[in-house]
């Protein structure tokens, strides 16, 4: 790492002692031998576009200085670009941080970017109409959802997440737990080794690609990595809420249970599309990384050797 820009989102990381971390991690780097400047981007699009200017800049290391939003929103540039992605986590989950085995404290992650080494992985990709209507494609770092979760973050305003944190994840998925209808929807998905595609009809498909997401979760896919060149799909075939439960209480626990109705599967791409598309079709939410992205219908894949990212040394 010889030269890097530090991105930030003023909302997230506006507290006096955030704006010292980050100063601190900027002074850091640059003690380390790093040309290193520190860059707000209040938009997604002033984001993209620092993100550009910077490797255009000869920047070989892009800090997202967020939460795993801003790691999305990074990677949307930098997917197939010559720089490498770095984080600093400032965010509410930080799941691409505790997968990598980031520190969790600014300036611990920044020391440790200096001993840090590239790390080539794929990239999942999601393609589906915008919420305008407009198709789009997005690349994805951690895991992509339609369903259940998707609609979680339609219903979660931004105010009441940045109020609220974690908290509004919860006691709005709460809420869900008794309001959603469950709607089904078709899945087919092709497994890596084979050709021939599965079909299913689903309340919800989760395509996961890290295996350590921290938090009480930790664990949601076991069998997903970033070594691996494919996705880890989690598919609910069942409307049953308790089975939800169940998967989620097995997550808490590390256990291995099988929750009847609820299958893991590898898989490298998942068409998904409405049970009986038409106008009067409930609409079915798409989000990828915990950003909401559009709606049904999507289709899900995998890019080898997409992305570089800054990760710390792996002992042997």
């Amino acid at each position: 790492m010889r030269k890097a820009a530090l991105l930030y989102n003023p909302e997230s990381g506006g507290s006096k002692q955030r704006q010292k971390d980050l100063q601190d991690a900027l002074e850091i780097l640059r003690a380390g031998g790093v040309e290193a400047e520190l860059f707000a981007a209040g938009s997604r699009d002033e984001a993209a576009e620092l993100t550009q200017r910077a490797v255009a800049a000869s920047c070989d290391t892009i800090f997202a200085c967020g939460g795993d939003g801003t790691v999305h929103n990074l990677a949307q540039v930098l997917a197939k670009a010559p720089a490498a992605l770095g984080i600093l986590p400032i965010g509410t989950a930080n799941a691409l941080a505790h997968d990598l085995g980031l520190p969790l404290k600014i300036p611990a992650a920044a020391r440790a970017a200096l001993d840090a080494q590239p790390r080539r992985v794929a990239l999942g990709q999601i393609i589906c109409p915008d919420l305008q209507g407009i198709r789009q494609t997005r690349y994805f770092v951690i895991a992509a959802g339609i369903g259940v979760d998707a609609h979680l973050f339609y219903k979660l305003h931004t105010a009441t997440k940045q109020r609220l944190g974690m908290g509004a994840y919860y006691a709005k998925a709460w809420h869900m737990w008794f309001t959603y209808p469950m709607t089904r929807f078709r899945v087919e998905y092709a497994a890596p080794e084979g050709t021939q595609l599965e079909k299913a009809l689903v309340t919800e498909l989760l395509a996961v690609r890290i295996r350590e997401f921290g938090g009480v979760i930790r664990e949601l896919a076991p069998g997903a990595s970033l070594d691996r060149d494919d996705m880890r799909l989690i598919l609910c075939h069942t409307g049953q809420r308790l089975a939800y439960l169940a998967y989620v209480t097995r997550a808490l626990l590390r256990r291995r249970w099988t929750i009847p109705g609820i299958e893991l599967a590898h898989s490298v791409k998942a068409v998904c599309d409405y049970a009986e598309p038409g106008p009067t079709a409930r609409k079915i939410y798409v989000e990828a990384d915990g950003e909401l992205i559009g709606s049904l219908p999507a289709e899900m894949s995998v890019i080898p050797d997409a992305l570089t990212v800054l990760a710390p040394r792996r002992t042997k």
